[in-house]
């Protein structure tokens, strides 16, 4: 059956490769369900409520994405994409919850219909082959930098933005001794290298303190199992009738959601596709349409169940580099967020300090697409550079895919090749003009 679903051998995998990969992917995401209520709660949501609503909207989307793709690409309440809900809609714009659900699912709603359309195919199909092999190694820096910043290596500084940490801290020493670890592993061709020193770290955390010296990393769980929180706080209360009611307002709003997960959902297919080996010779997805049908889907499903933006996670390059290649990888996945309603004493403990070895070593596998394009031309190294560059530093996929793109465009059009750009690469261009000039 497991083949029949998933031609296991066509991909060259087993089983037991891909449920080592998809535990690999889970580790890597596992935050999120610490994370997500957290950011949400400040809205006045349940917080129980909130957690079994990002476990379960994760679980079951994630095997809507397997099933109908085959892809090993995972799915949760985006980064960002909450936080955008929680500070900006609810706090700064002063909107309901219920209304800011509302929003989410409208986006959702556009989504689907933009993707049932055809028209988010065309707009991937739209960039050029450089700048898609820009947008695997762009995200490849940026998880790296994420895990740096997770494992306190990489912090915040007022005179240089950001500088090194405390390295004599046991944390960030941790982190290092970690990323070789993963390293020598990996290059060893060890199985299931990084969930190994996931596992290892998150131990190790349970004896070495945090910090603030007045705990371990790793905190002492408080039990083993308990039973997942009740949704009916959260569960089909979103208000769709506010959109209508303030539409003028409201527009811009549903439109910059759906920016943001159009383009960060675009950079994550590619970039972990390409990674998979997934990607046709002219540098394109199969299956993309079914693929963006389960993420727009995933934003309406999760705004029923009362979270954020649910989209396709970038972590999901955990779960490849450690061998996965079929859907196969994100049923375990799903399987593990569904089991964490009821284990989630145990899987909350693991910090951030444990994944972020992994999380940079992910990045360095995503930098070698890099090796594919011939940066000695520098009119397709110029437009790489700018959106590798700008991804980590404006903290977004998106962004970084806008800088890229105009860079792009513009440099064709002062070199008087202007002709060489398709309408809709045109299109996209004045979109995120439009974008930076208004929507941000």
């Amino acid at each position: 059956m497991l083949e029949r679903l998933f031609s296991l051998k066509e991909h060259q995998t087993s089983v037991s490769q891909e449920v080592v990969a998809g535990l690999t992917t889970f580790a890597a995401m596992a935050y999120i369900l610490a994370v997500n209520p957290a950011i949400l709660s400040i809205t006045g949501m349940d917080k129980g409520a909130l957690i079994t609503a990002t476990a379960v909207s994760s679980g079951v989307m994630t095997m809507v994405m397997a099933l109908a793709t085959n892809y090993p690409i995972a799915l949760a309440p985006g980064m960002g994409l909450n936080a955008y809900f929680a500070f900006t809609l609810c706090g700064a714009k002063g909107i309901p919850w219920p209304a800011a659900l509302g929003l989410v699912f409208y986006s959702g709603l556009i989504f689907l219909a933009l993707s049932v359309t055809g028209l988010r195919k065309r707009l991937v199909e739209s960039i050029p082959i450089e700048l898609k092999l820009a947008i695997t190694a762009g995200i490849g820096f940026f998880i790296a930098f994420i895990g740096l910043k997770n494992g306190d290596v990489v912090v915040a500084n007022p005179a240089t933005f950001v500088g090194l940490g405390d390295l004599s801290k046991p944390g960030p020493i941790l982190v290092i001794a970690g990323i070789i670890a993963t390293a020598i592993l990996v290059t060893r061709r060890i199985p299931g290298a990084i969930v190994l020193v996931i596992l290892v770290l998150t131990l190790v955390g349970l004896v070495v303190p945090a910090p603030d010296g007045k705990s371990m990393i790793t905190p002492v769980p408080n039990g083993i199992l308990n039973l997942p929180a009740s949704l009916a706080p959260t569960f089909l209360k979103l208000d769709l009738i506010y959109f209508f009611k303030n539409f003028l307002g409201a527009l811009p709003l549903v439109l910059s959601i759906l920016f943001v997960d159009l383009f960060d959902n675009m950079g994550t297919l590619i970039g972990v596709s390409k990674r998979a080996g997934l990607l046709d010779q002219e540098g394109n997805l199969p299956k993309i349409g079914r693929a963006f049908m389960a993420d727009a889907g995933a934003a309406m499903f999760g705004s029923s169940l009362g979270t954020s933006t649910v989209t396709s996670y970038i972590e999901s390059a955990a779960g490849v580099e450690a061998g996965g290649r079929t859907g196969l990888t994100v049923i375990a996945t799903a399987v593990c967020f569904i089991l964490a309603l009821f284990f989630s004493p145990l899987i909350l403990i693991i910090p951030a300090l444990a994944t972020a070895p992994a999380l940079v070593i992910v990045g360095a596998f995503m930098m070698q697409g890099l090796a594919e394009l011939d940066l000695r031309d520098f009119e397709k190294a110029a437009p790489a550079f700018v959106t590798i560059v700008a991804m980590p530093l404006a903290f977004s996929i998106s962004e970084g895919i806008a800088f890229g793109l105009l860079t792009y465009v513009g440099l064709k059009f002062g070199t008087g090749k202007s002709k060489e750009v398709g309408l809709v690469t045109y299109v996209l261009a004045g979109l995120f003009v439009l974008h930076f000039l208004f929507g941000r």
